[in-house]
């Protein structure tokens, strides 16, 4: 094997035993190098010459038997993580990293105070564990990783990896519906939002059903209220009402600038701006080809 070029630096002692400790808790660890980063593939490995490892969803050594392929390396094998190319790598290593997928768990990473401060009034409490310049969340159920959900918000699970800076504080919760929710983005707004509705024509006789005032009122009614409700993800959850209503009543001419006014002003109410409704409004209507 032909190993990375290294630049020379103090050993860090207790990195690797810190890593065989986790290993044995069920931890998948790799060595981070100086900056956090994952160590650089080896000479064999660079570009994925070697084709990269057989099964990239999973953790595990590389043939090369380097620490290559970033958070695939991951491993809970003690004679991998104690092997000579791996002792190699600790020498130089800055910090013990682990692939929070791999365990089973996500990681959503505060990196600044305003996301612990959002965090704390939309999140469950969980374990949490102080970093350099925010927290991380770490809550038991793997999902896919995220980063940039929201301003200094990431979420770190599988096909990624976290920093071990100690078991932190707090009991382990489960994976809650509003940090998988996180994950899902609406389509990026194409052209200015319209305030009126483009609806298809009738193309059968007879009243549409919806003209019913109690029918649409009850619509619109159930939106709102479901915006008011929103205790996290709120850009997501008006985005999704906001769907929900144009699939309902959006072809048939129903809605009109009042109907429309209600929602906006719901979800004003609930902190999100003129831009960002006109946003979500034209997205659903994008997502539903009107």
């Amino acid at each position: 094997m032909t190993q990375p070029t290294l630049i020379q630096r103090d050993a860090q002692p207790g990195h690797l035993d810190v890593a065989l400790r986790l290993a044995i808790d069920g931890l998948p660890v790799l060595p981070l190098r100086v900056g956090k980063g994952p160590f650089g593939n080896c000479r064999n490995c660079a570009n994925n010459a070697c084709g990269g490892r057989p099964n990239m969803k999973t953790p595990g050594p590389c043939a090369c038997l380097w620490p290559c392929h970033a958070w695939a390396a991951a491993t809970t094998d003690p004679a991998i993580i104690a092997s000579p190319a791996w002792k190699t790598a600790w020498r130089y290593a800055g910090a013990v990293g682990y692939h929070p997928g791999g365990a089973g768990l996500t990681v959503v990473d505060l990196d600044n105070s305003d996301a612990i401060t959002w965090a704390r009034t939309a999140l469950p409490p969980t374990r949490t564990v102080a970093t350099t310049r925010g927290e991380h969340w770490i809550y038991q159920g793997a999902m896919r990783s995220v980063n940039a959900v929201r301003e200094g918000v990431d979420l770190k699970s599988t096909m990624s990896y976290a920093r071990w800076l100690g078991p932190g504080t707090g009991a382990l919760v489960a994976l809650p519906d509003v940090v998988r929710a996180l994950a899902v983005k609406e389509p990026t707004a194409v052209g200015p939002a319209p305030r009126v509705i483009a609806v298809s024509t009738m193309t059968s006789g007879g009243e549409c059903r919806h003209r019913s005032p109690a029918y649409l009122e009850r619509g619109i009614a159930m939106a709102e209220q479901r915006i008011a409700d929103a205790a996290s993800a709120v850009h997501a959850t008006v985005y999704r009402t906001f769907l929900a209503v144009l699939s309902a009543h959006g072809r048939c001419g129903c809605l009109t600038e009042a109907h429309i006014g209600r929602l906006f002003t719901a979800a004003q109410a609930k902190g999100e701006s003129p831009r960002h409704c006109t946003d979500a409004w034209t997205n659903a209507r994008t997502a539903l080809g009107m």
